[in-house]
């Protein structure tokens, strides 16, 4: 079958470690492939393994990893792509920064879960390692979460299953990424 042409998006998935902002954007990143659309994840680790290496965890550090993944995430929407950012994005003003860099196709979803689910899902064992003081400056430990006060789609990880969350989402940014024609 031919693949859909689409528009470029970047899709902001926000939200604490544990979430389930990676596996959503993942997921949704296979649901437009399946419908013949182009997709990319840009996820907050692996950026930190190579583009981002040189930066720590300090706020100034958290908002300038979050400027480097705008301005890579503008470089592939320039290429049509639906770009599906999995970052934490602690402080309102850096996700503003991102909104600006981004521009009019930016749509910011944030990945809802409590701490104390968070905490209990732990995959990576960080919230383990940062209550026993061994992970400083750890957002929603020791380092501040804003959470969106006005997001373009607030997704209930705790309530609604992976394929729900992508159908939901999908939905939400049909208007962004309609096939043209």
């Amino acid at each position: 079958t031919q693949p859909l042409a689409n528009r470029g998006a970047v899709i902001w998935f926000t939200g604490l470690s544990g979430a389930g902002k990676s596996t959503i954007a993942e997921r949704v990143a296979d649901d437009l492939r399946a419908q013949g659309r182009r997709a990319y994840v840009l996820d907050g680790d692996s950026l930190r393994l190579g583009l981002c290496s040189d930066l720590g965890f300090s706020l100034e550090d958290r908002g300038e990893n979050l400027r480097r993944a705008a301005e890579v995430a503008r470089l592939l929407l320039d290429a049509d792509l639906i770009v599906l950012c999995a970052f934490i994005s602690p402080l309102e003003r850096d996700r503003d920064v991102v909104r600006h860099i981004v521009g009019e196709t930016f749509f910011e979803v944030y990945v809802d879960a409590s701490i104390d689910e968070c905490i209990n899902r732990d995959p990576k064992g960080h919230y383990r390692r940062a209550l026993a003081g061994e992970l400083p400056d750890f957002t929603g430990i020791d380092s501040p979460y804003e959470a969106p006060t006005t997001p373009d789609l607030r997704l209930d990880s705790c309530t609604l299953d992976v394929s729900a969350c992508s159908a939901t989402v999908l939905t939400a940014i049909e208007h962004l990424v309609a096939p043209t024609r």
